[in-house]
This record gives structure tokens, sequence and C-alpha cells, in this order.
């Protein structure tokens, strides 16, 4: 049997591959940096501002503002994982990024998308105690703990998103090194795969399932857990101070399961009915919007935040 050609078809490993940016919107999307590029640098000031306020001061080092900081060293990670390249494509156009720095960028999307998530459930989960047990908060809830579950959530990303690039690293041969994407996710790399991609299909569907799924549950069941306990509080007064300790984290989950929600149902269902650039718009905002709301959401929500932001970089308090 005579071979069948492989045309266009790398036949091992390629050195790098080419990140198109949006496709479609080639002559307007350098205009995206007015919005791309205001929001990492708020992601870098905001998030910033926040590690260094927690840090330096002590009245801050207590379980929730610690979370905070963890949510906020997640953001940093999250938004500088595709910004720089994705406003270099926009500006300059096509650009090639290495091998193995293409399976890199997806392992750091990914396993940061799955941190974050985690650390919005590890907060749930710590309004869930103060509402609903306060007497026993400072027991339940300690420093020691809040660093046991933050260094167990990134076990777990880690653990659960080192398959994708693995997966990804098994395949010899490619159709094209051309990806039409901003970033290197992991479905818009598999699309250029020559074989059986069953199982990297499989196993996205299953941990968007798994870590979305699990985590939105988890949420979902503390904050019915702090609504009965505000719901046997005797005043509307207290029970109005307690569902306010809950509205900054209400914001900011709403921030980040939004915009991920669309940009998953058009990526599963839309494939034909949804232009492209949308696909790749919606994908981009989900991992930039978060990062830069959520230091304005707690900044403009939490009283302690944002007096220590203010004394810290604006009005400090004059020693005599």
């Amino acid at each position: 049997m005579a071979d069948v050609p492989l045309l266009n078809i790398t036949l091992s490993h390629p050195t790098f591959f080419i990140l198109t940016g949006i496709p479609g919107l080639a002559g307007t999307q350098a205009w995206l940096t007015l919005i791309f590029g205001p929001m990492y640098l708020l992601a870098l000031l905001g998030n910033g501002a926040l590690m260094t306020v927690v840090q330096t001061d002590s009245a801050l080092h207590q379980p929730m503002f610690l979370l905070l900081a963890t949510l906020a060293a997640t953001d940093m990670g999250l938004a500088t994982s595709i910004a720089p390249g994705l406003l270099a494509v926009l500006c300059l156009g096509p650009r090639t990024i290495p091998y193995v720095a293409c399976l890199a960028q997806m392992f750091f999307v990914h396993a940061l998308t799955a941190m974050e998530s985690g650390v919005l459930l590890a907060m749930a989960c710590d309004r869930a105690v103060a509402v609903g047990r306060p007497l026993h908060y400072s027991v339940l809830v300690t420093k020691a703990r809040v660093g046991y579950a933050a260094l167990a959530l990134v076990l777990k990303a880690v653990a659960i998103v080192v398959p994708f690039p693995l997966l990804v690293a098994r395949f010899e041969h490619f159709r094209k090194k051309t990806i039409n994407h901003t970033y290197c996710e992991h479905m818009a790399v598999v699309e250029l795969v020559v074989g059986n991609t069953r199982a990297n299909n499989l196993y996205g569907l299953a941990l968007s399932l798994a870590v979305s799924g699990v985590d939105i549950l988890g949420i979902a069941t503390s904050y019915g857990l702090i609504a009965h306990a505000v719901l046997k509080l005797p005043t509307r007064e207290a029970r109005s101070k307690a569902f306010g300790t809950c509205s900054s984290h209400i914001c900011v989950i709403l921030a980040f399961y939004v915009p991920g929600l669309f940009s998953y149902l058009t990526h599963r269902f839309g494939q034909r009915t949804v232009p492209k650039f949308i696909h790749i718009l919606l994908s981009n905002i989900y991992l930039l919007l978060p990062p830069s709301l959520n230091p304005l959401i707690y900044g403009a929500r939490t009283k302690q935040i944002r007096e220590r932001i203010l004394e810290t970089f604006f009005f400090r308090k004059k020693q005599f």
C-alpha cells in the first residue's frame, strides 16, 4: 500500500507556534489594547496594593485578609500569564512562541484558573463559618489552616492541570503551526493535532465540570448555610450587617463565574452560530476581567482595606 502523503504536517514536535490574535479583527484589533492594556495595568497595581497592605499591616494578618492576599497573588499570576503576549499580538500582529513556552503557558493559564476557583470556594467557607459560628471562628479558622488550605489548592491545581500539556506533548504530527488565538489555550492547540484527540477532549470537559462544578456547588452550599444562619438573626440590622460581610465576595464570584459561563457556553454550544472572534474575546475577558475588578471591589466595599490603602499610598499618618 502506498504511503499517504502528509500535507502541511510537521514530522516532530514543532519548535514554535504562531499566535495570530483575533480572527476577523486583524485591521482593528490594535484598538483593543485600549481595553486590555488598562485592565492589565489595573490588575497589577490593584492586586499589588492589596498584597502590600496585607503584608505590611499586622492588623490585617487575619484569615479573611490572608485569603484575600492569596486571591490577589493568583489574580496577578493569571493576568500576567496572558496579558503581555496578548498586547504584543494586538499591537504588532502575529508572533511566534516557542513550543515549550506554549505548553508552559497552557499549564499556567489553566492551573491559575483552577486556583482562583478554589480560593473563591475557600473564601465562601470562611464566610460561612464567620456568619454561622462566630463564637468559634477564631478556633476553627486560623492563619495556619489558611496556609495549609492555600498549599492544598496549589497542589490540587498542579496535579489536575499537568495532564493538559502532557496530553498535547504525546503527539508528533501537527497540521500547521498557526494557532488562531491570542494565547496557547488547550483546545486551540489540540485543533492542530493529527491523531486521536478523544482523551484531550474528554479530559478537558471532565476537568471543567469537576473544577467549576464542584467549586460552584461548594460555594452554593456555603451561602445556603449563610442564608440559614442570617435568617435566624433577631433584627433586620443584624441580618443586614451579616449579609454585608459577604457582599464583596458575592461580587467577586459573579465577576469570575459569569464571564466564564458565557465563554464556556459559546465554546461548547455556539461553534457554528457564534463568530470565532467572539469566542476569543470572551476567553480573554474571562481571564482579565476578574483580576482587574477584584481589587476595586474589595477596596471599595471593605473598610479596613480601603483605609489601609489610603494611609499607605496617599495619606500617611503624621508621626509626632
